[in-house]
């Protein structure tokens, strides 16, 4: 008896209840992402929408487990068909929004923010940042050594993004031009493999080249080509995201997931290549999902530490079970110990610890 929950059922003579590729390509080529959604507050396909979610499989890669029932099916009527047995792999990504929170931030900017400070009745504040600017206190966002020492003997698995957008309302990192930045960008391209990370600006509906331009930017300061994205605030708009990603010369993506909830967004956690629904065509953008990001644990979930732990090992055991990649979004801000993100640390330091001690046992 077939036991796990399904959708597109099948004929009643079918060696499965179901139609697994129908109800795998509905999900990885987001299908109900195209129809007319009421979306959130940043324009995002919500993940309480989503059949998976509906269906309570969110937590469940399950068109990688579609695919094992489907080859132990052909097994049992053909047995000597072989199927490649699939490796757990793991990634770490780190997302910089900001790069600092106080230093380097120029004339104009780092006076106004002190001018805020003098006019609230604490003064603590105004002298923390003074101290942050004079180089007598570290910034708290400057977490790029720890990060280094955490992916130390790891580099190969982790990819660095950053945000190159003009400034706005959602994107105040700073200038691309700050030569403080810049520097920090060519460090970390020597030993990572780094990503552009398109602006909030660069997905409306009329800046149709603004992904080109930040991806210029930042192979300008690294004299690389840039093939990798992620999408700030995760925002995406099929197909629009996504053939301006091609035609930017993106080749690879790791946008999809939910700011949300944790889980498969596409019911998937190999990469896949993107196919275009409206065009009815294929394309060389290779889609690499994520499981969990640190602000929907915190934020969004709620979760304390020992919660946030348990969550992301959970879905690193799913992703293991079916010899998936495990990815997951972190921040540099997020990873300093400070604040609500006081415990965090150990969070991402027992995560990082078992997926790289999981992936170099493969």
């Amino acid at each position: 008896m077939f036991e796990e929950k399904y959708f597109f059922e099948s004929s009643d003579d079918s060696d499965l209840p179901f139609d697994p590729f129908a109800a795998s390509f509905y999900l990885v080529s987001r299908y109900e992402e195209y129809l007319d959604v009421k979306r959130g507050k940043y324009k995002r396909f919500p993940a309480g929408e989503s059949i998976l979610s509906k269906y309570g499989l969110q937590k469940k890669p399950v068109v990688n487990i579609w695919a094992n029932l489907l080859a132990r099916k052909l097994k049992d009527i053909y047995p000597e068909l072989k199927f490649p047995a699939s490796k757990f792999e793991f990634r770490s990504t780190i997302d910089i929004d900001n790069v600092w929170a106080v230093a380097h931030k120029g004339i104009y900017r780092t006076g106004g923010a002190l001018l805020k400070t003098l006019l609230k009745p604490d003064l603590n504040d105004f002298k923390n940042r003074v101290s942050i600017i004079v180089g007598s206190k570290k910034d708290p966002y400057d977490t790029y050594s720890y990060l280094d020492s955490v992916f130390s003997g790891n580099e190969d698995k982790v990819t660095f993004f950053f945000l190159l957008g003009d400034y706005s309302r959602y994107d105040k990192n700073i200038r691309h031009t700050n030569k403080n930045f810049r520097n920090l960008i060519n460090r970390t391209a020597e030993k990572y493999v780094i990503g552009i990370h398109p602006s909030y600006s660069s997905s409306k509906k009329k800046r149709k080249s603004k992904v080109l331009k930040e991806k210029n930017r930042l192979e300008n300061i690294t004299g690389n080509p840039i093939k990798a994205s992620r999408q700030h605030f995760l925002r995406l708009r099929f197909p629009r995201a996504y053939r301006r990603l091609l035609k930017a010369g993106i080749e690879k993506d790791f946008s999809m997931g939910y700011s949300s909830q944790t889980g498969f967004r596409a019911g998937i956690c190999t990469p896949y290549y993107w196919y275009d629904l409206k065009k009815e065509t294929t394309t060389n953008l290779l889609v690499y999902p994520f499981q969990v990001m640190d602000v929907t644990l915190r934020d969004y979930m709620k979760l304390s530490p020992e919660e946030a732990i348990n969550e992301i090992l959970q879905l690193m055991e799913e992703v293991k079970k079916v010899g998936g990649i495990f990815i997951s979004i972190w921040h540099n801000e997020t990873v300093n110990n400070i604040g609500h993100w006081k415990g965090y640390r150990e969070v991402f330091e027992e995560m990082n610890k078992i997926g790289f001690k999981w992936a170099n046992e493969q």
